[in-house]
């Protein structure tokens, strides 16, 4: 791999020590090196290093010293001298010569010979760092976790489950780890390359597809069942079993099919460490079950498979389904790869994967870097959720990583959701994917009925319509209950999470930190839900009224009120924030369910009704997406329902998404927000990236930038930065006030859009200009 060429910024003509002479000789003179001997054979490693400032990221010329020369291989981590400081970084090629004028020195340590930083994951990573206009190491520490030296040093293969449970008893990573966050793997070298993990394609018993463009032809049986309801679904599953790379945006059919998760305990550990698959006997979803389908088909043609899920309790079914499959944990099987396990599981995991030990990774956003070896079928589902966007700079999605990784590998990409977000159905109008749904008649047996109980559906119910649950949403749960349990979802968690002054209605607000007040129980007093402070003397600065009212009703209030309504009737609350936390499932007896979204129980036969409150809250956002994220939640909650149950949607929800749920038509309703964003110039028709900070650190990035006009919209105020704010809080210093600019071009444009926004933060960084700023890429608090 040849060097990236990048302009020589200000005050940045020599690169603190570490460029070495152009043309330098392959043996360097002695007193040159400090005496260090130089390998003859390509002496010059070519190093990305992990370093913070913009306008240092580059590559680095060093010498090789002859007895670091056979580990100080394309992708291991090395340590150097960068300027009066060490540093770290990987090794991305051997050379016979360097290219830049300047002193050459030698590496001081390979801190390991794994190569972890495969060739596919550098390239990857390159392509998100253009995407998103950030830098290369930090992107690299999104991908290459922490190196753990003892998991390292096990022997090859997966440990065993009391090996794996040691390892878990306080080791600390190695002292000599480059800093990361995520999953990684190998490196491109053109020169000196050596390590090539490239296996065979598909074996020879894999069956090609007579018509590979044709996705509505019945491929003559390879598919499985779990894919027979959809249009396409069978023929998708006989081009990933021949080796083809086919898109798809798919549609998930609601409830479960009967597949049980195996009889392992939910509290054993698996031999990555992590836990297992799922509790004994616990109903598997309709989609994870499709998904191991998928997976299935991809590892039976000889190439692997890379899942990646919102968050631990999808990993968790997903891998009940692949157990269920024939693709159980272990050598050969699956591995479990996500942050939360800790560095012991998360680094055992990615060896297993870079080593070739199993062909199937599942896990989630920290997964989506993991170096899974001849990839053949990438997997996202939920793309709507918003733990898989990345939190940390350069701030990637992973739906756009996991694109552009299917589409470098030629890999299948299978992208798929309880609802639709206008992305995925940019995909489609785009031509880049092709749809996997099922047909209508198919959609309508195994969905429940549902009903939108609007102000104008309760018009006749007199003051009764007012009501949190009126008496129509009773009546459906009381018969409901004699046929088994009821999910209630809410969109907020806590007991009374926002209050205002019961006389003038206004908001109560923190003294010290102006956050807003909560009550977290019935007996407590008030508490700043931002910083924490009890506020048991607060007075309306309005009106000096001491009473407080509910704003927000959360999970803890909604179940207290329930149990009051529902006498004899057991209560179960799901949420973070509830005493038992998130349940996974719940037994097929009468009882009431209060969720939270995304933490709803799945329930042995389903639910007998779902009532969906407060939906004018769950669809009122300010973001673009406040829409279609409404009718997700709403959906995977729907789906939990019996096909003969009953969905009541409670309150006046915003009348997009409300319709959309009734008719049960994510792709209509992503459609038609869709053109209406294309009308009005706004993502994802278009490119947009964000500047925040000071006003004049924004403007001074934003004018080297060169756009102008209705391209600039901005600089405007932005929040405080406190919890639920606009505002990031890194870019607050407590002076100046913080205000936002954004930047739009027509997607041709968006490269380059990255490319001169990284460029005027390196420009920034090198000058080391005053105030604070933070450039992002298709900003999540806009999109």
């Amino acid at each position: 791999m040849g060097r990236v060429d990048q302009d020589v910024l200000p005050g940045m003509d020599d690169a603190a020590g570490a460029a070495p002479r152009s043309g330098a000789p392959a043996a360097a003179a002695a007193e040159e090196t400090g005496g260090v001997p130089i390998t003859a054979v390509l002496p010059v490693a070519r190093v990305v290093l992990d370093l913070q400032p913009a306008h240092l990221d580059r590559s680095y010329d060093y010498l090789v010293p002859e007895p670091m020369s056979d580990d100080a291989r394309p992708g291991v981590r090395v340590k150097v001298r960068f300027g009066r400081q060490e540093a770290g970084g990987y090794i991305v090629a051997r050379l016979a010569e360097s290219d830049h004028d300047g002193r050459l020195v030698p590496l001081k340590r390979v801190v390991s010979a794994e190569q972890v930083l495969t060739p596919e994951v550098l390239e990857l990573c390159r392509a998100v760092t253009a995407r998103y206009g950030g830098t290369l190491s930090d992107v690299l520490r999104l991908a290459v976790p922490p190196r753990h030296a003892r998991v390292e040093k096990e022997a090859p293969g997966l440990p065993s489950d009391d090996s794996a449970d040691e390892d878990e008893s306080g080791d600390e990573p190695d002292e000599d780890e480059t800093t990361a966050d995520e999953t990684g793997g190998d490196d491109a070298a053109d020169a000196g390359g050596s390590g090539d993990l490239r296996g065979t394609g598909p074996g020879p018993e894999a069956e090609l597809p007579a018509e590979p463009g044709d996705w509505n032809t019945d491929p003559g049986g390879t598919g499985t069942s779990a894919w027979a309801p959809y249009l396409g679904g069978e023929a998708f599953l006989r081009r990933v079993l021949g080796g083809d790379g086919p898109h798809a945006v798919w549609s998930a059919l609601p409830g479960t099919d009967g597949t049980r998760s195996g009889s392992r305990s939910a509290a054993a550990t698996d031999s990555t460490g992590g836990p297992s698959a799922s509790s004994s006997g616990a109903l598997v979803p309709r989609w994870a079950t499709a998904v191991a389908a998928a997976v299935t088909a991809c590892v039976a043609g000889g190439r692997g498979a890379l899942v990646v899920v919102p968050d631990a309790r999808d990993v968790v079914r997903v891998r009940a389904a692949l157990d269920a499959a024939g693709i159980p944990a272990g050598p050969g099987g699956h591995v479990r790869l996500t942050a939360d396990d800790g560095p012991a599981p998360r680094y055992r995991a990615f060896l297993a994967a870079l080593r070739r030990h199993a062909p199937v990774v599942v896990g989630t956003r920290a997964a989506m870097f993991a170096p899974v070896q001849e990839l053949g079928l990438v997997v996202l589902w939920g793309d709507g959720e918003e733990t898989l966007a990345e939190p940390h700079a350069p701030y990637p999605h992973a739906r756009e990583v996991l694109a552009i990784r299917a589409g470098q590998a030629g890999a299948a990409y299978l992208l798929g959701a309880p609802g639709r977000t206008v992305q995925a159905q940019a995909m489609l109008a785009s031509g880049r994917a092709r749809e996997l749904a099922p047909p209508r008649d198919t959609l309508r047996a195994l969905t429940p009925h549902v009903r939108a109980l609007t102000s104008v559906e309760l018009a006749r119910e007199g003051p009764a319509a007012a009501a949190r649950l009126p008496s129509v949403a009773w009546r459906v749960a009381r018969e409901a209950l004699e046929l088994g349990p009821v999910l209630v979802q809410v969109p907020r968690g806590g007991y009374l999470p926002v209050v205002a002054c019961s006389r003038c209605r206004v908001a109560a607000r923190c003294e010290t930190c102006h956050g807003p007040l909560g009550l977290p129980h019935a007996d407590a007093s008030p508490q700043c839900t931002w910083c924490g402070r009890m506020a048991g003397g607060w007075s309306c600065p309005e009106c000096s009224w001491t009473g407080l009212r509910s704003v927000r009703v959360g999970s803890a209030r909604t179940a207290e009120e329930l149990g009051r309504a529902f006498p004899g009737v057991p209560v179960r609350v799901s949420a973070a924030s509830a005493p038992a936390g998130v349940l996974d499932t719940v037994p097929g007896t009468p009882a009431l369910v209060v969720s939270t979204p995304g933490a709803e129980p799945v329930p042995e036969g389903g639910y007998a009704a779902v009532l969906l409150l407060d939906a004018a809250v769950m669809s009122g956002g300010t973001h673009l997406a406040a829409g279609t994220e409404a009718l997700g939640r709403w959906l995977a909650a729907a789906a939990l329902a019996r096909p003969d149950g009953r969905v009541l949607l409670v309150g006046d929800g915003a009348p997009g998404p409300t319709q959309a749920l009734v008719r049960w038509d994510p792709g209509g309703f992503a459609a038609r927000e869709l053109s209406e964003r294309a009308e009005l110039g706004l993502p994802p028709a278009v490119r947009v990236a964000s500047v925040t900070g000071d006003r004049a650190a924004v403007a001074a990035v934003v004018d080297r930038v060169g756009l102008s006009g209705e391209n600039v919209l901005g600089p405007v105020p932005v929040d405080d930065g406190a919890p639920g704010s606009a505002a990031p809080p890194d870019v607050l210093d407590g002076t100046a006030p913080v205000v936002r600019t954004v930047l739009r071009v027509p997607l041709d444009q968006g490269d380059e859009l990255a490319r001169r926004l990284r460029a005027s933060m390196a420009v920034r960084s090198a000058r080391r200009e005053p105030g604070t700023a933070r450039a992002r890429m298709d900003p999540e608090e806009i999109l």
